[in-house]
C-alpha cells in the first residue's frame, strides 16, 4: 500500500483519537518543545507496517522526521528499535497511540502468519489468508502477511471466483436440481468471467464432480485429516487443493502432510494478538 493510499485510512483514525486535540500535551507542554523518540519492541516477533507508523506522524505534522531502522519481514528482539521520529513534542505524543496500534496490530499479524508458515516448512503446502479482515485495514492486514511469509488468498469479491456450498444449493433450488448436478452448472457459468475459479465441495462425491469440471482451485472447508489423504489420492494435475476451517497451530502440519497446496487461515487477521511496542523519549 502507497502513502497516498494508506493517508485516508490514517486521517481517519487521528481524527478518532482527536489528535489534532490533545489536551494533555497542549497542556502540559510548550508549543517550542522538540524531542527525539524511538518505537521499539517489546516482545520477540515479525515486523510489519513499519511504513504506516512512519506516515501517522508525519500526516498529523510533515515537519517530523521519521528515520526507519527495520524493514518489513525483519525478525524483531525486545528492545530493538524499529524507527526515530524527531519534532514537536506535542505532534509526536498525539500521533502515537494511532502509529503503534497499527504497528502492533500489523506486526501481531506478521509474526503469526511466520508461525504457521515454520510449522508446515518441508511441505508442499503454501499459508494463505482469507478476506476476515477488519473493515478498512485490507490492504495493510494482507501486507502483514506477506511480511510474515504467507501468501495472500483473493484481494475482494471482484477479483477471483469463489463458488462456495451456498452458491451451490441457491443455484441447485433455483434450477431444480441437485448440488452434484450444480457443481459442473457453476463452473460452466463461471468460466465466462474470464477469472481464476475456485469451487467448494463437501464430500468425494462432489469432489470427483469437481475434478471432472476441471476448475483451477478445489476448497476442501472443515474436512477431516483422513478424508483429505482420500481427497488428494484424487487429485489431478493443474488442479489445486486448498484446505480452510479449523485450522490451527497444533492441526497445521498434520493437514499440510496430506499433500495439500494451500491452507487458508483467517485467524491469521481476525484473530493475531498485537505485538507490544511502544515509543521512548531519547
Amino acid at each position: 500500500m502507497t502513502r497516498a493510499q494508506a493517508l485516508p485510512l490514517i486521517r481517519l483514525a487521528l481524527r478518532e483519537d482527536e489528535a489534532h486535540r490533545d489536551r494533555t500535551s497542549r497542556t502540559v507542554l510548550p508549543a517550542s518543545a522538540v524531542i527525539r523518540a524511538r518505537l521499539i519492541a517489546n516482545a520477540p516477533g515479525v515486523l510489519a507496517g513499519v511504513n504506516a507508523a512512519a506516515w501517522v506522524f508525519t500526516a498529523l505534522d510533515p515537519s517530523l522526521r521519521c528515520r526507519l531502522h527495520q524493514h518489513s519481514g525483519a525478525p524483531l528482539s525486545p528492545g530493538k528499535v524499529i524507527l526515530t521520529v524527531e519534532g514537536r513534542a506535542r505532534s509526536i505524543f498525539a500521533a502515537e497511540r494511532t502509529a503503534l496500534n497499527l504497528l502492533g496490530h500489523l506486526s501481531g499479524i506478521a509474526t503469526l502468519t511466520a508461525a504457521y508458515v515454520r510449522r508446515v516448512r518441508g511441505t508442499r503446502a503454501a499459508i494463505l489468508d482469507t478476506r476476515k479482515t477488519l473493515p478498512g485495514l485490507r490492504a495493510l492486514e494482507k501486507e502483514a502477511v506477506r511480511a510474515g511469509g504467507g501468501r495472500n488468498h483473493r484481494a475482494d469479491l471482484a477479483d477471483t471466483v469463489l463458488i462456495k456450498t451456498n452458491h451451490l444449493i441457491a443455484l441447485a433450488n433455483t434450477s431444480r436440481t441437485t448440488v452434484a448436478t450444480a457443481i459442473p452448472q457453476a463452473l460452466a457459468r463461471a468460466r465466462r468471467s474470464r477469472r481464476s475459479v475456485e469451487i467448494e465441495v463437501r464430500n468425494l462425491a462432489e469432489l470427483r464432480a469437481a475434478l471432472r469440471a476441471k476448475p483451477q482451485m478445489v476448497l476442501l472447508d472443515n474436512w477431516p485429516v483422513g478424508s483429505l489423504r482420500r481427497a488428494v489420492a484424487l487429485w489431478r494435475p493443474g488442479i489445486a487443493l486448498e484446505v480452510s476451517g479449523g485450522v490451527t497451530l497444533a492441526n497445521v502440519r498434520a493437514i499440510a502432510r496430506t499433500g495439500v497446496d494451500r491452507i487458508s487461515i483467517g485467524r491469521l487477521t481476525h484473530s493475531a494478538p498485537a505485538l507490544d511496542c511502544s515509543l521512548k523519549v531519547v
